[in-house]
């Protein structure tokens, strides 16, 4: 299975990263790192003047579609995305299957005043003191690629690290995962990790489960205002998109229309 693959190879990376710069001397970074995280979840809870919150993702690739844009150019992207009236931008770093890169976040970072998602497969804390030291403000946690006391231990480390998580699941069990762990920020992927198969119904059916006070996400499969507004309807604050994005030509303009500005 393909999430499968992406777990073993972030291993075989991060024992190589860990040899390279050990913990410790990653973390002594700190001391002298610029950037304070910025809050994600007053970013992306919905409001009555801007009831549809967008993550726009940074993304070139992904295992079931391959390059999604040639021209790629990450800053120039996130600038587009912040014009257009976007809340937050998600980066892609995981280099293998969806051709990212760590960097881009400290490149964007300087350039636009909206939080960064480092969207990853993060399974070790060492990649959460990257995260903050390369300018991240919050991290994906992939309910289904980890057990309930790791996503507690990582999700807890990165609130004491200033920053929040996305976690994200795919069904009831991810979601008791969440719960339990304590999640502010939860992630409905309608895409399913193992297979790539779609369930666009898979918000309806979840939303209700979900405790009161929690700020919803719904990611994959999104393409039109109607949508947000129908999953806004039911509970959902915020819209993750990338490949929708990603095949426009204007960006700034893509958002906001999606927006229904």
């Amino acid at each position: 299975m393909i999430l499968d693959e992406i777990i073993k190879k972030t291993r075989e990376d991060l024992k190589a990263r860990k040899a390279s710069l050990p913990e410790d001397m990653l973390g002594r970074s700190l001391s002298m790192n610029p950037f304070v995280p910025r809050d994600a979840i007053a970013a992306l809870k919905s409001e009555s003047d801007d009831p549809l919150k967008i993550i726009a993702e940074v993304k070139k690739a992904s295992p079931s579609k391959g390059v999604i844009r040639e021209a790629f150019d990450p800053l120039l992207i996130a600038t587009e995305y912040t014009k257009g009236g976007a809340n937050a931008l998600s980066i892609l770093t995981e280099p293998h299957y969806f051709q990212g890169d760590i960097e881009y976040i400290s490149m964007i970072r300087r350039y636009t005043p909206l939080p960064l998602l480092r969207k990853d497969f993060i399974i070790d804390r060492y990649q959460l003191i990257e995260a903050l030291v390369y300018g991240a403000d919050f991290v994906l946690l992939i309910a289904c690629a980890l057990s309930t006391k790791e996503l507690k231990t990582l999700l807890n480390f990165s609130r004491h690290l200033g920053m929040e998580a996305l976690v994200e699941i795919h069904d009831r069990t991810d979601l008791t995962k969440a719960i339990a762990a304590g999640a502010d920020i939860i992630g409905i992927n309608h895409r399913n990790l193992q297979s790539f198969e779609m369930d666009m119904g898979l918000s309806e059916r979840l939303i209700g489960l979900i405790p009161n006070g929690k700020v919803i996400v719904a990611e994959s499969g999104l393409s039109e205002h109607s949508q947000l507004k129908e999953l806004h309807r039911i509970g959902v604050d915020a819209f993750l998109i990338g490949e929708h994005f990603m095949r426009q030509e204007d960006l700034a303009g893509a958002v906001a229309s999606i927006k229904g500005r």
